[in-house]
């Protein structure tokens, strides 16, 4: 990477982008657009290894435990926003290490039993590697929010030699993402300050979402054993 690049970077930290010369401005946005596509890449590894057990799923057991699926990678403006508000080190190997939500993929599942199932399946790959786990289904955070998070590293293979990529990979159930959206919505509405009552409410609906989860879960293990328990007859 050139000198102008973290110059530039430090500019944008600074919020002094408009010092820096066009020049500038067009060469970190080249790095990063690069950068940028390392991720692009990653995500379609995950979201090629999911479809794969997706469609094995639906061929071997005529059961499909994936909902829906979507990813994004972040944009230059909002990687760079965030490596300011980090303070992290304009090298893009230091952001590498220290922001690993630059690439992200959500798996939305009808059951929780689904998404342990998943989770395990992907990460016993050989070449998936698991850097972190949070579990927010087992523990859910104060204010209801439940998830399975895991930072897993995928090699790329490109023309200069395999690049590990981090990717954030959430696991939820179908509740639970519509919980998580409703609450981002309304954070978002109040600009984070939301009224005392409403964070009460939203913290009910997050026990109700994963009461009915849990209901949910008790009526699919008992078709699945009437439906067996036919098979056998």
């Amino acid at each position: 990477m050139t000198q102008e690049i973290p110059d530039a970077l430090a500019l944008v930290q600074t919020g002094s982008v408009g010092a820096a010369t066009p020049d500038q401005v067009r060469a970190w946005r080249r790095e990063i657009q690069r950068f940028l596509l390392q991720y692009e890449f990653g995500l379609r590894e995950i979201d090629t290894k999911l479809s794969i057990l997706r469609d094995e799923f639906l061929e071997l057991h005529d059961y499909n435990p994936i909902e829906h699926v979507s990813s994004r990678v972040k944009s230059p403006e909002s990687l760079l926003e965030k490596i300011a508000r980090k303070g992290v080190s304009h090298d893009l190997d230091a952001v590498r290490e220290h922001i690993t939500d630059i690439a992200g993929i959500r798996v939305t599942c009808a059951f929780v039993s689904d998404v342990y199932r998943l989770f395990d399946l992907l990460t016993r790959q050989d070449d998936v590697t698991v850097q972190t786990v949070k579990d927010y289904i087992a523990s859910p955070k104060a204010n209801g929010y439940q998830s399975l998070h895991a930072i897993v590293t995928v090699p790329v293979f490109l023309s200069s030699g395999a690049v590990p990529v981090p990717v954030e990979v959430q696991f939820r159930t179908v509740a639970m993402d519509f919980w998580a959206s409703l609450e981002h919505k309304i954070y978002y509405k109040y600009r984070r300050a939301v009224p005392t009552a409403l964070i009460d409410e939203l913290r009910e609906a997050a026990d109700t979402a994963a009461e009915m989860d849990a209901r949910m879960e008790r009526l699919h293990r008992q078709v699945r054993a009437d439906t067996a328990h036919a098979e056998q007859r």
